[in-house]
């Protein structure tokens, strides 16, 4: 059935098959933590609920399946993910990560697991310096985000795939800007695709998980003892309401980019922006390949105000419908400042060679009437 289904019937079906006793079209909430067993070690399938739930069975078997993926492990928060990842890596070994990442994947490489393991971050759009550094470094994952957050570099997946396999290097893609609606990492070549659940997955602002999706049975074995162990598993409730989310993912995917598109046009424009930064844009470095590997350019949009600090921070304290915050991928539109929100814990000098300055904006465009975002910027630039 996954094989011969389009995306959008996937989101609605996978996982949710009507519940077999009751006939319940919407799935049950299993919202136990333990389950009877008939003699000891004999049950059906469930012991406890750190280790397997019945409606995150149902959500693991969704999220794979929209993946393209045989095995999916649901956890409690996109950086629980990221955390169990490293951890599956044995101590002592090198990790190769993108330069431009959430700044929360940055913080945990550079701070909290920098004793145990040594990581180098680098310009994966740059496929002569990904080859150079895989056979300098001989890293055991290479970590890459496409898009980047904040600044929407595009690397190519395929291309680094190949290379990673010839190093004999895990490559792990953080897919959460696109979902699996507009690209699918697993098809290209990569063996771990990462998701927070939190942003477009879910796309109600509503829930804090993550995800991530493989076809190799000894990394998910490894990975989900790992999770057993300490035990970041996601809770039968926000898996339930994930479950919910997903059914409109690829309705919601595509208002996102339409969306995008009308602001970008209104941006392109305007005499007080001073770069324009967006995947579908033909003068992206990086378009021809998003082209390829993407099957939309999604509904985020990064920006440089002309200015500096004080300028940014008079036009977002102005915005109504664009909500300050942090996060993305909601139904409602958000704006954000990278480097005083999501990406303040990246060191300065690392900011400032990105270009993750204070005149740098970020938009998640939600799915409001379009003109209506449109004259919230307008009367905010004003």
């Amino acid at each position: 059935m996954k094989k011969n289904i389009k995306i959008e019937t996937k989101v609605i079906h996978l996982g949710g098959h009507p519940d077999p006793v009751t006939g319940s079209i919407m799935p049950p909430i299993h919202q136990t933590s333990t389950y009877v067993q008939s003699s000891p070690g004999k049950h059906q399938g469930y012991e406890y609920t750190r280790s397997h739930n019945p409606t995150r069975t149902r959500l693991e078997e969704c999220l794979a399946g929209i993946e393209n993926a045989k095995y999916c492990i649901a956890t409690s928060s996109g950086m629980a993910a990221v955390t169990l990842i490293v951890h599956s890596i044995p101590k002592g070994q090198t990790i190769l990560c993108g330069d431009d990442v959430y700044g929360g994947t940055n913080r945990l490489l550079n701070n909290v697991f920098d004793k145990h393991y040594d990581s180098h971050f680098i310009d994966t759009t740059d496929l002569k310096l990904v080859e150079a550094s895989l056979k300098k470094h001989k890293p055991y994952l290479l970590w890459i985000e496409t898009p980047t957050n904040p600044l929407l570099k595009i690397s190519d997946i395929a291309k680094i795939s190949k290379l990673c396999k010839k190093h004999k290097t895990i490559l792990v893609v953080d897919n959460t800007f696109m979902s699996p609606i507009f690209q699918n990492p697993i098809d290209l070549g990569a063996d771990i695709v990462v998701h927070s659940l939190t942003k477009y997955i879910n796309g109600h602002s509503d829930v804090v998980g993550g995800a991530m999706m493989m076809n190799s049975k000894k990394l998910y074995d490894d990975i989900w003892y790992l999770q057993n162990s300490i035990g970041p598993s996601q809770s039968p409730f926000d898996s339930w309401l994930v479950l919910r989310g997903i059914k409109t993912l690829a309705i919601r995917m595509k208002a996102h980019e339409e969306g995008a598109k009308e602001i970008v046009k209104y941006l392109q424009k305007h005499k007080k922006v001073e770069k324009l930064i967006y995947p579908g844009l033909k003068d992206h470095p990086q378009y021809k390949i998003a082209k390829a590997q993407m099957s939309g350019f999604g509904g985020m949009i990064s920006f440089y105000i002309k200015g500096g600090i004080k300028e940014s921070r008079k036009f977002l304290s102005k915005l109504k419908f664009f909500k300050l915050a942090e996060s993305l991928g909601g139904v409602e539109s958000l704006a954000n400042h990278p480097a005083i929100m999501t990406h303040a814990s990246v060191p300065l000098a690392m900011r400032k060679k990105l270009g993750i300055s204070d005149n740098l904006i970020r938009l998640s465009v939600g799915i409001e009437n379009v003109e209506d975002l449109k004259k919230d910027l307008e009367q905010a630039f004003k």
